[in-house]
């Protein structure tokens, strides 16, 4: 087996294609193919960038991982359900094609019986088989209905790309027998099913204040600023003031070498002085 590598998964399958007889169902798998290969193409994905595995009513594309998912999104929004129009104005009411669809993207391995392998391969086949994306489909007036993973919702199309209306995709979840799945699914949702709650990730954090510190991970609170140091107001009442520093008392005659400065910067250099004399936050004494 070859080791997993990172691809977009896209699924194609085609409606009732059990209910029709062998004649009919050659002819709409000369349809499924023929459409498949003009989005791809329009989408700038040629054959070297794909692997092909045929399902009999429905095909499963692997695609290089550095082909522009933004194109495929756009072909299958645009070129796709104009591609059905034109097949199916011409054909018969038994021969009228109408196709699911799923993007994913994720990590699969290719054995050595050419098989492919890997867990988020299944849950796109999963997505593909829901209930949900059929009745979507059934209820669509037009012939395409798509759903996308949560991943490729996340990393692709909530952005807003051109040509890829975020706005019109919605998160549903998806019943599987591996337990509930998170999906988006374009345009309306079928009746009696109801959108999924908002994850965390989908939430809008512009504008909030919220979100990731600078230069740290997103988990980690934003710095909180000190507070600015508290400034007395000029003519503060003496209870408003700062502490005062260390005061010294000399009682009677002092001589003096050098400086001495304390408290509020009061102070005085050398030289005799005589009398009481304070120095400290506040004057007092003979000799302030």
């Amino acid at each position: 087996m070859t080791d997993p590598v990172s691809r977009t998964i896209l699924l194609l399958d085609i409606e009732r294609f059990s209910d029709r007889d062998d004649v009919e169902q050659a002819y709409l798998r000369r349809m499924l193919y023929a459409i498949t290969d003009r989005a791809l193409e329009s989408a700038g994905i040629d054959e070297t960038r794909r692997l092909r595995a045929d399902r009999g009513d429905s095909v499963m594309e692997l695609i290089d991982a550095n082909a522009p998912v933004t194109a495929l999104l756009r072909a299958l929004l645009a070129e796709v359900p104009a591609q059905l129009r034109d097949v199916n104005r011409m054909a018969s009411s038994s021969a009228q094609i109408r196709l699911r669809g799923v993007v994913a993207t994720g990590y699969v391995a290719v054995d050595e019986h050419d098989g492919w392998v890997g867990t988020d391969l299944n849950n796109a086949c999963r997505l593909l088989d829901a209930q949900l994306l059929r009745a979507a489909l059934r209820e669509r007036p037009h012939d395409f209905a798509l759903i996308v993973s949560d991943a490729l919702y996340t990393g692709v199309v909530r952005h807003g790309h051109h040509g890829i209306p975020a706005d019109e995709f919605h998160p549903v979840g998806v019943d599987t027998k591996n337990g509930p799945m998170r999906a988006w699914l374009h345009g309306p949702l079928p009746s009696g099913h109801k959108a999924a709650p908002a994850a965390p990730a989908d939430e809008d954090h512009r504008d909030t204040g919220t979100g990731e510190a600078p230069g740290g991970p997103g988990d980690r609170p934003a710095p909180q600023t000190p507070p600015a140091p508290r400034v007395p107001a000029q003519g503060a009442s003496p209870e408003s003031r700062p502490a005062p520093g260390p005061v010294l008392n000399f009682n009677g005659a002092v001589t003096i070498g050098g400086s001495v400065v304390t408290g509020d910067q009061h102070g005085v250099s050398g030289g005799q002085v005589t009398g009481d004399v304070n120095l400290g936050g506040r004057s007092g004494g003979d000799g302030s």
